[in-house]
C-alpha cells in the first residue's frame, strides 16, 4: 500500500499485488496468506498475546472466501505450532456490512444480507468456519469439502491427494 494524493476515492491509497495474485471480485483484496504470516512473525517478536481481527475478504459469490479462510488459517496454525502467543482469530465479518467508503458494494459476511429486507442467508464459507470452530482445527477433510482447489497446497504428500 502506498499513499497517493490523487486517489481520494480510495482513501488516498494505492495497492500493489503480485501479477498472479488471487484477487477479490473488486480487486480490493488479494488472497496472500504469506502476508498474514509476515505480520504474525513481526507481532510475535514483541512477546505479547496476538489477536487476529478483521481478517476476511469481500466475495458476494463465496467463491474465493473458502480458500482465503483455509489458507489464512493455515498460517495461524503454523504460528501456533511455533508456540507463538496467538490467542484468537476473528473473521471479518459475520454478516455483510456497510463499509465506510464503499457502502454496500463489498460483501464480507459469512452470512449474506439482503439490505432491503434484512434477511440473512448462510454462505458455504460459514459452514467451513463453523466446522473449524467446532473442531478447533482445520482438517484435510474440511479443506477437501470446502476448498478442494487448495487441498494439495495445504496438505502436500497426504494420501488421497
Amino acid at each position: 500500500m502506498a499513499f497517493d494524493p490523487g486517489r481520494a476515492g480510495q482513501l488516498f491509497g494505492r495497492g500493489f499485488f503480485p501479477q498472479d495474485a488471487d484477487l477479490s471480485p473488486t480487486g480490493f483484496i488479494a488472497n496472500e496468506p504469506e502476508g498474514l504470516w509476515d505480520a504474525l512473525t513481526w507481532a510475535q517478536s514483541y512477546g505479547l498475546p496476538i489477536y487476529i481481527t478483521e481478517n476476511g475478504v469481500e466475495d458476494d459469490g463465496d467463491q474465493l472466501r473458502p480458500r482465503y479462510l483455509a489458507t489464512h488459517l493455515r498460517q495461524v496454525w503454523r504460528a501456533v505450532n511455533f508456540n507463538w502467543p496467538v490467542k484468537g482469530y476473528f473473521h471479518w465479518s459475520l454478516v455483510d456490512n456497510f463499509e465506510w467508503e464503499r457502502g454496500w458494494t463489498q460483501r464480507f459476511g459469512l452470512w449474506a444480507l439482503d439490505v432491503d429486507t434484512q434477511a440473512r442467508r448462510k454462505r458455504r464459507s460459514a459452514d467451513l468456519y463453523e466446522a473449524v470452530c467446532k473442531a478447533n482445527a482445520l482438517s484435510s477433510e474440511m479443506v477437501a469439502t470446502y476448498a478442494p482447489e487448495v487441498w494439495e497446497a495445504l496438505f502436500p504428500g497426504s494420501p488421497g491427494g
